[in-house]
Protein backbone atom coordinates (compact mmCIF):
# COMPACT_ATOMS: atom_id res chain seq x y z
CA UNK A 1 0.00 0.00 0.00
CA UNK A 2 1.54 3.65 -0.91
CA UNK A 3 2.02 6.40 1.34
CA UNK A 4 -1.29 8.22 0.19
CA UNK A 5 -3.49 4.81 0.21
CA UNK A 6 -2.35 4.54 4.34
CA UNK A 7 -2.91 7.83 5.12
CA UNK A 8 -6.46 7.48 3.55
CA UNK A 9 -6.83 4.26 5.45
CA UNK A 10 -5.79 5.94 8.83
CA UNK A 11 -7.78 9.16 7.89
CA UNK A 12 -11.18 6.60 8.11
CA UNK A 13 -10.17 5.21 11.33
CA UNK A 14 -11.77 7.32 14.17
CA UNK A 15 -8.78 6.63 16.40
CA UNK A 16 -6.69 8.60 13.96
CA UNK A 17 -9.08 10.21 11.86
CA UNK A 18 -8.69 13.88 13.82
CA UNK A 19 -4.54 13.83 13.36
CA UNK A 20 -2.93 15.93 10.81
CA UNK A 21 -1.51 14.42 8.01
CA UNK A 22 2.25 14.53 9.43
CA UNK A 23 1.26 12.75 12.54
CA UNK A 24 -0.29 10.05 10.34
CA UNK A 25 2.57 9.97 8.00
CA UNK A 26 4.73 8.70 11.44
CA UNK A 27 1.83 6.47 12.06
CA UNK A 28 2.40 4.89 8.64
CA UNK A 29 6.38 4.71 8.67
CA UNK A 30 5.94 3.34 12.25
CA UNK A 31 3.45 0.54 11.50
CA UNK A 32 4.06 -2.75 10.01
CA UNK A 33 2.65 -4.72 7.10
CA UNK A 34 0.72 -8.38 7.91
CA UNK A 35 -0.54 -10.78 6.08
CA UNK A 36 -3.04 -13.17 7.28
CA UNK A 37 -4.46 -16.20 5.72
CA UNK A 38 -8.39 -17.17 6.06
CA UNK A 39 -8.62 -19.10 9.11
CA UNK A 40 -5.37 -17.93 10.61
CA UNK A 41 -5.55 -16.68 14.32
CA UNK A 42 -4.11 -12.81 14.58
CA UNK A 43 -3.43 -13.37 18.40
CA UNK A 44 -5.68 -15.58 21.19
CA UNK A 45 -6.85 -14.82 24.34
CA UNK A 46 -4.38 -14.18 26.81
CA UNK A 47 -1.81 -13.26 24.85
CA UNK A 48 0.14 -9.55 25.44
CA UNK A 49 -1.62 -7.31 24.32
CA UNK A 50 1.61 -5.74 21.96
CA UNK A 51 0.48 -3.97 19.45
CA UNK A 52 -2.91 -2.16 17.81
CA UNK A 53 -3.94 -3.75 14.51
CA UNK A 54 -5.71 -1.55 11.61
CA UNK A 55 -7.37 -3.56 9.25
CA UNK A 56 -6.80 -2.73 5.60
CA UNK A 57 -8.68 -5.55 3.67
CA UNK A 58 -10.66 -8.42 4.64
CA UNK A 59 -12.48 -9.43 7.93
CA UNK A 60 -11.62 -10.09 11.60
CA UNK A 61 -13.64 -11.99 13.60
CA UNK A 62 -13.18 -10.93 17.76
CA UNK A 63 -14.19 -14.19 19.65
CA UNK A 64 -14.12 -15.16 23.70
CA UNK A 65 -13.78 -19.63 24.08
CA UNK A 66 -15.48 -20.99 26.92
CA UNK A 67 -13.98 -23.84 29.03
CA UNK A 68 -16.21 -26.28 27.19
CA UNK A 69 -14.51 -24.90 23.59
CA UNK A 70 -17.94 -22.90 22.53
CA UNK A 71 -17.27 -19.38 20.93
CA UNK A 72 -19.17 -16.51 21.02
CA UNK A 73 -18.20 -14.27 18.69
CA UNK A 74 -18.26 -11.03 19.56
CA UNK A 75 -18.07 -8.57 16.38
CA UNK A 76 -16.51 -8.59 12.94
CA UNK A 77 -13.62 -5.58 12.14
CA UNK A 78 -13.15 -4.82 8.35
CA UNK A 79 -11.55 -2.05 6.81
CA UNK A 80 -11.09 1.38 8.30
CA UNK A 81 -10.89 -0.54 12.12
CA UNK A 82 -8.71 -1.28 14.37
CA UNK A 83 -8.96 -4.22 16.95
CA UNK A 84 -6.76 -5.01 20.52
CA UNK A 85 -7.32 -1.31 21.37
CA UNK A 86 -8.15 -2.03 24.99
CA UNK A 87 -5.12 -4.56 25.78
CA UNK A 88 -3.05 -1.81 24.39
CA UNK A 89 -4.15 0.79 26.61
CA UNK A 90 -3.97 -1.08 30.27
CA UNK A 91 -1.17 -3.20 29.26
CA UNK A 92 -2.83 -6.10 30.11
CA UNK A 93 -3.41 -9.82 28.02
CA UNK A 94 -5.37 -9.88 24.99
CA UNK A 95 -9.56 -9.86 26.63
CA UNK A 96 -10.49 -12.16 23.36
CA UNK A 97 -8.84 -13.91 20.41
CA UNK A 98 -8.92 -13.03 17.02
CA UNK A 99 -9.46 -15.05 13.57
CA UNK A 100 -8.91 -14.09 9.99
CA UNK A 101 -12.63 -14.62 8.29
CA UNK A 102 -11.26 -13.81 5.10
CA UNK A 103 -7.54 -13.63 3.79
CA UNK A 104 -6.66 -9.99 5.34
CA UNK A 105 -3.92 -7.46 5.08
CA UNK A 106 -3.08 -5.54 8.09
CA UNK A 107 -0.49 -2.70 9.63
CA UNK A 108 0.23 -3.65 13.52
CA UNK A 109 1.47 -0.57 15.39
CA UNK A 110 3.61 -1.20 18.56
CA UNK A 111 2.23 0.05 21.86
CA UNK A 112 5.50 2.03 22.39
CA UNK A 113 4.38 3.94 19.96
CA UNK A 114 0.83 4.34 20.47
CA UNK A 115 1.39 5.57 23.82
CA UNK A 116 3.88 8.14 22.65
CA UNK A 117 1.26 9.59 20.38
CA UNK A 118 -1.31 9.44 22.43
CA UNK A 119 0.97 11.33 24.93
CA UNK A 120 1.87 13.93 22.40
CA UNK A 121 -1.42 14.92 21.00
CA UNK A 122 -4.88 16.03 22.87
CA UNK A 123 -6.63 15.20 19.51
CA UNK A 124 -5.20 11.66 19.53
CA UNK A 125 -6.13 11.34 23.36
CA UNK A 126 -10.14 12.29 22.75
CA UNK A 127 -10.26 10.07 19.46
CA UNK A 128 -8.64 7.41 21.70
CA UNK A 129 -11.95 8.26 24.49
CA UNK A 130 -14.18 7.99 21.64
CA UNK A 131 -13.24 5.01 20.68
CA UNK A 132 -13.45 3.33 24.18
CA UNK A 133 -17.27 5.21 24.54
CA UNK A 134 -18.07 2.81 20.93
CA UNK A 135 -16.85 -0.27 22.86
CA UNK A 136 -18.94 0.08 25.41
CA UNK A 137 -21.73 1.11 23.85
CA UNK A 138 -21.14 -2.03 21.37
CA UNK A 139 -20.96 -4.52 24.13
CA UNK A 140 -24.38 -2.68 26.27
CA UNK A 141 -26.17 -2.46 23.07
CA UNK A 142 -24.82 -6.97 22.82
CA UNK A 143 -26.37 -7.18 26.33
CA UNK A 144 -29.77 -5.66 25.67
CA UNK A 145 -30.07 -7.61 22.57
CA UNK A 146 -29.68 -11.05 24.59
CA UNK A 147 -32.17 -9.70 27.01
CA UNK A 148 -34.96 -8.10 24.35
CA UNK A 149 -34.23 -9.81 20.99
CA UNK A 150 -35.57 -13.29 19.81
CA UNK A 151 -32.75 -15.19 18.27
CA UNK A 152 -34.49 -14.39 14.97
CA UNK A 153 -34.08 -11.07 15.72
CA UNK A 154 -30.89 -11.62 16.57
CA UNK A 155 -29.93 -13.02 13.57
CA UNK A 156 -31.81 -10.45 11.34
CA UNK A 157 -29.87 -7.84 13.10
CA UNK A 158 -26.26 -9.63 12.91
CA UNK A 159 -26.73 -9.77 8.87
CA UNK A 160 -28.02 -6.33 8.79
CA UNK A 161 -24.81 -5.24 10.37
CA UNK A 162 -22.23 -7.42 8.80
CA UNK A 163 -23.86 -6.20 5.50
CA UNK A 164 -22.24 -2.45 6.36
CA UNK A 165 -23.21 0.90 5.30
CA UNK A 166 -24.65 -0.01 1.54
CA UNK A 167 -27.20 1.26 -1.44
CA UNK A 168 -26.47 -2.36 -2.66
CA UNK A 169 -29.20 -4.30 -3.17
CA UNK A 170 -27.87 -7.53 -2.98
CA UNK A 171 -24.69 -8.18 -0.19
CA UNK A 172 -22.72 -11.46 0.23
CA UNK A 173 -21.32 -12.36 3.48
CA UNK A 174 -18.52 -14.06 3.97
CA UNK A 175 -19.68 -16.39 7.24
CA UNK A 176 -20.94 -19.48 7.43
CA UNK A 177 -24.11 -20.23 9.84
CA UNK A 178 -22.15 -21.60 12.35
CA UNK A 179 -20.03 -18.76 12.38
CA UNK A 180 -23.25 -16.63 12.40
CA UNK A 181 -24.38 -18.69 15.44
CA UNK A 182 -21.72 -17.32 17.41
CA UNK A 183 -21.82 -13.96 16.29
CA UNK A 184 -25.78 -14.26 17.09
CA UNK A 185 -25.14 -15.82 20.55
CA UNK A 186 -27.58 -19.15 19.20
CA UNK A 187 -27.63 -22.59 18.32
CA UNK A 188 -26.20 -23.83 15.12
CA UNK A 189 -29.82 -26.03 14.38
CA UNK A 190 -31.56 -22.46 15.82
CA UNK A 191 -29.64 -20.13 13.55
CA UNK A 192 -30.03 -22.40 10.87
CA UNK A 193 -33.82 -22.51 11.10
CA UNK A 194 -33.88 -18.52 11.14
CA UNK A 195 -31.81 -18.57 7.77
CA UNK A 196 -34.54 -21.13 6.76
CA UNK A 197 -37.20 -19.12 7.71
CA UNK A 198 -35.53 -15.84 5.77
CA UNK A 199 -34.27 -17.98 2.70
CA UNK A 200 -38.23 -19.04 2.55
CA UNK A 201 -39.31 -15.57 2.78
CA UNK A 202 -36.67 -14.43 0.29
CA UNK A 203 -34.70 -12.33 2.22
CA UNK A 204 -31.43 -14.55 1.38
CA UNK A 205 -29.99 -16.97 -0.01
CA UNK A 206 -27.17 -19.54 1.17
CA UNK A 207 -24.40 -20.65 -1.20
CA UNK A 208 -22.23 -22.89 0.49
CA UNK A 209 -20.07 -20.97 3.21
CA UNK A 210 -21.67 -17.30 2.24
CA UNK A 211 -24.96 -16.00 2.54
CA UNK A 212 -26.65 -13.74 0.02
CA UNK A 213 -28.81 -11.33 1.19
CA UNK A 214 -31.27 -10.32 -1.08
CA UNK A 215 -33.64 -8.07 1.59
CA UNK A 216 -31.66 -5.79 3.69
CA UNK A 217 -35.07 -4.15 4.62
CA UNK A 218 -36.95 -6.62 5.88
CA UNK A 219 -34.14 -8.01 7.88
CA UNK A 220 -33.95 -4.00 9.20
CA UNK A 221 -37.68 -4.47 9.91
CA UNK A 222 -37.18 -8.14 11.84
CA UNK A 223 -34.35 -6.51 13.88
CA UNK A 224 -36.34 -3.72 15.05
CA UNK A 225 -33.85 -1.25 13.24
CA UNK A 226 -35.77 0.44 11.11
CA UNK A 227 -35.60 3.91 12.94
CA UNK A 228 -32.09 3.51 13.59
CA UNK A 229 -28.83 4.82 11.34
Amino acid sequence: MDARASDELLAGVMMFSGLDTDARKRITAAAIPRQYRRGQLLFVEGDPGESLIMVRSGAVAVFRTAPTGERAMLHVVRSPDVLGEVSLLDGSARSASAEALEDTSAMALARTTFLDLVHASPNMLDAVMRSMGGIVRRLTEQSSDHVFLDLPARVAKALVRLTGHTSAPMVTIELNQTQLAELAGGSRQSVNQAIGTFALRGWLRTEGRRIVVTDIPALRRRAGLDDLP
